[in-house]
């Protein structure tokens, strides 16, 4: 007898489909898959096999696929069947052979899926399965997410054996006189995943003969435990996530509130990229100096004075833009540059973003590019050079908008303006200029 009542209860206690949805049933040929589509069928379920010939175990494979191909005859359920190149597909990605694998199966189901208009594809994992994968995780590292186990329903992903035990489906089949086939490789322990199965849970189980219910108990507390942190963050990324334009403010006071900060902040920047070591890095530097930057692929985290600033990492440096004498207007990055020559001694006042400096002083080409540690000017009004670094740390200006202010250079190599901020004492207009020449900087909306 099959523990019909049991599978659809499961199926209707976890969501994972209703009953007219039709299945895609991923069948290897093994006792749980074969088992999955004989309760699927004596449920009465729209469902199809699909089986993968990864082509890695010669006659076997072969064995494989015509055992899954007389199945579906057998059950008369349409069957779908791919062969694949899996040492192919694992040298060209340069991954394992087992990732290989997981990687064209999971692509080639749902492609499956969606071409014949199923709803899920249901894999035939078990709780001792779950157990394999936590133990796994533990041993390579994991956060709380890694602790859930598998999950019954994960997108169109569904388990629906989850309720049962290896021993239980193993003794199912024996009493249903089922047919199956024996992968040769499941007894190799040069597998994690397998050395673990045979290896580890047998030593587990001498301690705790119960292990399976108290590993489901515990999956459970995880799933409970997980479902909490997701919600904290949640609440966090409301209240603790300020944007500000195409940049997100983390105030450090509230920063250094968070508790437990490691877990929470690490979860909060995870998304981004950043990884557990970087989080302890970020922690340790809360109370320092500020301007230190901490980067991912495509992100980086800046250390202001009251807050972390998060921004998207600039793909390509500014190029060096020049300015003939002949130009009206150049564009350096999002700006845009305008030159207006005037014959009078006009003097720009209360505009930032315009400065009028004596023509006579031009050496053409002129050149705007960012800011370098070696550039220092003269601020209008005073008589001492100042290094540009100094100058920025005293108007405030956070680290990584530093290189984003244009910077206009005379061809002599002399910086003229900094771009919306300060004129170089040397080129202000005089009581002996004659001409000027206007620059006016629009800044990007």
């Amino acid at each position: 007898m099959l523990p019909v009542k049991r599978f659809t209860d499961f199926i209707a206690q976890n969501t994972l489909f209703e009953p007219a949805h039709k299945v895609l049933a991923a069948v290897s040929g093994g006792m749980d898959s074969v088992l999955m589509v004989h309760l699927l069928k004596a449920a009465g379920l729209n469902f199809g096999i699909a089986h993968c010939n990864f082509q890695l175990r010669g006659d076997e494979s072969t064995r494989d696929e015509e055992f899954c191909k007389d199945l579906a005859q057998q059950l008369e359920v349409p069957f779908h069947l791919i062969k694949f190149d899996t040492q192919k597909y694992a040298g060209e990605n340069k991954i394992s052979i087992q990732m290989a694998a997981r990687d064209m199966r999971y692509q080639w189901f749902e492609q499956i899926r969606q071409q014949h208009n199923y709803t899920v594809i249901a894999l035939a994992h078990h709780q001792n399965d779950a157990i394999e994968t936590i133990l796994l995780n533990l041993t390579r590292g994991t956060g709380i997410a890694g602790l859930h186990g598998i999950l019954p329903k994960n997108g169109a992903l569904v388990r629906p054996l989850l309720f049962l035990k290896r021993d239980e489906i193993q003794a199912i089949i024996t009493k249903n006189n089922y047919a199956y086939v024996e992968d040769s490789s499941n007894a190799s322990v040069k597998y994690a995943r397998n050395k673990i199965r045979h290896e580890v849970i047998p030593k587990l189980k001498e301690l705790n003969p119960n292990l399976e219910n108290t590993f489901e108990n515990n999956l459970q507390h995880f799933r409970e435990l997980e479902v909490l942190l997701e919600l904290k963050l949640d609440e966090l990324k409301n209240s603790l996530l300020i944007k500000q334009g195409n940049e997100l403010h983390l105030p450090l006071a509230e920063v250094k509130k968070l508790n437990p900060k490691r877990l929470l902040l690490f979860n909060l920047l995870q998304e981004y990229g950043f990884n557990e070591t970087t989080v302890d890095d970020i922690i340790a530097s809360l109370d320092k100096h500020p301007g230190r930057v901490f980067e991912t692929a495509g992100f980086k985290l800046i250390l202001d004075r009251d807050k972390l600033i998060l921004t998207r990492k600039e793909t390509d440096e500014q190029q060096t833009v020049f300015i003939q004498s002949t130009d009206h207007s150049v564009h350096y990055g999002n700006y845009k540059l305008n030159l207006l020559h005037d014959d009078s001694a006009l003097i720009i006042k209360d505009n930032p973003l315009a400065v009028s400096v004596d023509t006579a002083l031009l050496v053409y080409p002129l050149s705007i590019r960012q800011w370098q540690q070696s550039d220092y000017f003269y601020p209008l009004g005073m008589k001492t050079r100042k290094k540009l670094s100094d100058y920025f740390i005293n108007q405030k200006i956070p680290l990584h908008t530093k290189s984003q202010i244009p910077l206009l250079f005379n061809g002599n190599g002399e910086l003229i303006w900094i771009g919306g901020y300060r004129l170089d004492e040397r080129y202000k207009v005089n009581k002996n200029t004659k001409k000027v020449t206007i620059f006016e900087l629009y800044k990007p909306a």
